[in-house]
């Protein structure tokens, strides 16, 4: 298999995890304040959502990129 299938496979299976997924979900810790031996700190769940045009777009570039590395 040559390097541009590769990125096709790629780009096709991270489009669809996007679309199966729609977005993941991370903890942020930030440090508020620090009174000699005790530290404050803060633990923040985030979420980040992934558009269904991206995931689309990557399907869509994934597939262009296998047709286009098949016909070389």
């Amino acid at each position: 298999m040559n390097s541009t299938k590769i990125i096709g496979i790629v780009l096709i299976a991270a489009g669809i995890a996007g679309i199966a997924l729609g977005g993941f979900s991370f903890t942020q810790e930030t440090h508020k304040a620090s009174l000699g031996p005790l530290n404050l700190s803060v633990a923040e769940q985030k979420t980040v959502d992934i558009p269904l045009w991206a995931s689309i777009a990557a399907i869509v570039a994934g597939a262009a990129v296998l047709v286009a590395g098949s016909k070389r």
